[in-house]
């Protein structure tokens, strides 16, 4: 438990150069509740490094499914931080055999719901008595016709605002999570919604280009926007930006290659974790295929 608690001392002190609050604090939860499975299972408050097998990883990641009831990928993530404490204990040469050795944390593959273009039409045109609701639609959209991430969309000023010699306007911004550069067209949904917001208190205030409030808020406010629009699915801030993958970029036949560079990721891999195949995309294809041999029976 001091090696996990020295590794989160300095994770803390890096905050805002090499990691984000909220991935810290992801630490301090692994630290939690590795000490709270340790306390109730071992009967102890800490255990030797060589104490630490492969039977205890697996009897953890046991209890963080049925005493949490976590589900598999959820608790992989506490299961990859202590496998991070591990190699630290292993390079030290504190400990000679590893015990996640034969363990694989493999990752289920989820399906992530995003919206149709149907659902995002009605989204758009829907008009709401209430000033926050169609505040915190406004920030949705334009999340999906950016392909931005929350805390992304929350840090926007108008320094990430760049025309280029045909006059178009760009964001250009590195991505908070991972540091690469998004480079992104803005389109006329998204410019509409930037001037739409120029005046905004809350904009003027903060120096920012809109009003975006909490994460928690935003996604309570959009829990009740999906019902008022009668969208069957869970909306979240993080749904936008698949449906700006999937429905506004991949089905409008965007290169995987310039999603890539749109999205700020690294490599394509990454990218084809949103590129959900769509039956608008199929139907596409097909119809190649349709107009080659209709002629041929």
């Amino acid at each position: 438990m001091g090696i996990y608690a020295e590794h989160n001392r300095k994770c803390r002190e890096l905050i805002g150069r090499e990691y984000t609050e909220s991935t810290v604090e992801k630490f301090d939860t692994g630290i939690n509740r590795l000490k709270e499975f340790i306390t109730t299972c071992c009967d102890k408050d800490d255990l030797t490094l060589d104490e630490v097998s492969g039977q205890f990883i697996r009897d953890f990641d046991f209890w963080l499914k049925t005493e949490k009831k976590m589900q598999h990928n959820s608790a992989l993530k506490h299961l990859k931080i202590l496998k991070k404490i591990v190699r630290i204990a292993l390079a030290n040469g504190w400990i000679k055999k590893d015990p996640f050795f034969g363990i694989h944390l493999k990752r289920y593959e989820v399906n992530i719901e995003f919206l149709s273009r149907e659902e995002l039409e009605v989204l758009i045109n829907k008009t709401f008595s209430i000033q926050r609701l169609e505040q915190v639609r406004d920030i949705f959209v334009f999340c999906c016709f950016t392909g931005l991430a929350f805390i992304d969309v929350l840090q926007l000023t108008k320094e990430h605002l760049i025309k280029d010699n045909n006059g178009a306007l760009w964001i250009r911004k590195a991505r908070q999570k991972t540091h690469q550069m998004s480079n992104i067209p803005v389109l006329t949904p998204a410019r509409k919604i930037i001037e739409k917001y120029a005046g905004h208190p809350d904009c003027v205030d903060k120096g920012v280009l809109l009003p975006v409030i909490s994460n928690q808020k935003m996604n309570a406010y959009l829990k009740e926007i999906a019902d008022l629009c009668g969208i069957k699915k869970r909306l979240t801030t993080h749904i936008a930006r698949h449906t700006a993958a999937t429905v506004v970029f991949l089905a409008n036949e965007v290169s995987m290659e310039n999603v890539a560079k749109i999205l700020g990721h690294a490599n394509i891999k990454m990218t084809q974790h949103y590129a959900k195949v769509l039956d608008s995309s199929i139907m596409r294809d097909m119809q190649k295929v349709e107009i080659n041999f209709s002629k041929a029976l």
